[in-house]
């Protein structure tokens, strides 16, 4: 019989997230000799499988000892569309690099801070709608964007574990907007332990003739998140 004279919890914060652990281990380990290694953790309840309907929690670090770390990465953090001409679409890409070992799944997601903007924030390249009509792309789904009237920014993705939407080279979405409340998107998604996995995004930008003048810039959040 157990007899629990208290909880303990610990939070992690930041200023867009929170990470709320139910114990703070006890104890942990990594002992070695000549003939063996061994790595331990203490503090859950009880370090097991549990399953009920609809739900499966493996509880314990030492359930699933990954020697595979999680490790995500952007090749270029600052990217430049460079000068931007009338009806001549701009590209730039940047590639993402994840490794994964656990027990669960993994998930990038991504969003802007708003649309491409000037500094002084008085004028705007909107979001594409791809071509519109019934070639409309929206947040969550992909669509063809190749006419060269259709006017916004947006991104096409292509490589390991990204949604099935983008099925060529012109199948672009736009950002979901966090200054708009709108959820970061997931572009890249495995349960799959894998050593290293790689997708390469394009960004694109095609603007009208009436398009003011100016510096654009715009900031995207890139959020890579594992569970075990």
């Amino acid at each position: 019989m157990f007899h629990a004279s208290g909880t303990h919890a610990l939070n992690m914060d930041s200023q867009q997230y929170r990470i709320q652990g139910g114990n703070i281990n006890i104890g942990a380990k990594d002992s070695t000799s000549q003939t063996f290694n061994l790595s331990t953790t203490l503090g859950q309840t009880a370090a097991s499988q549990f399953e009920a309907q609809g739900y499966l929690i493996k509880a314990g670090f030492q359930y699933i000892h990954s020697i595979i770390p999680f490790t995500f990465a952007v090749s270029n953090g600052q990217i430049s569309l460079g000068n931007i001409k009338p009806n001549t679409p701009s590209k730039a890409t940047v590639k993402l690099t994840v490794s994964f070992g656990g027990a669960g799944e993994y998930q990038v997601s991504a969003a802007e801070n708003g649309p491409l903007r000037t500094l002084d924030g008085t004028n705007i390249i909107p979001d594409t709608q791809c071509n519109g009509e019934s070639e409309k792309c929206t947040e969550i789904k992909a669509a063809r964007w190749n006419s060269q009237k259709a006017y916004g920014f947006g991104y096409s993705i292509k490589g390991d574990d990204i949604p099935s939407d983008f099925i060529s080279p012109d199948h672009y979405r736009p950002f979901a907007d966090g200054l708009q409340n709108e959820k970061p998107v997931i572009i890249m998604q495995s349960d799959n332990v894998i050593k290293k996995r790689e997708s390469e995004i394009t960004f694109k930008t095609n603007i009208s003739r009436s398009q003011q003048i100016g510096i654009y810039q715009t900031i995207i959040n890139f959020v890579a998140i594992p569970s075990f």
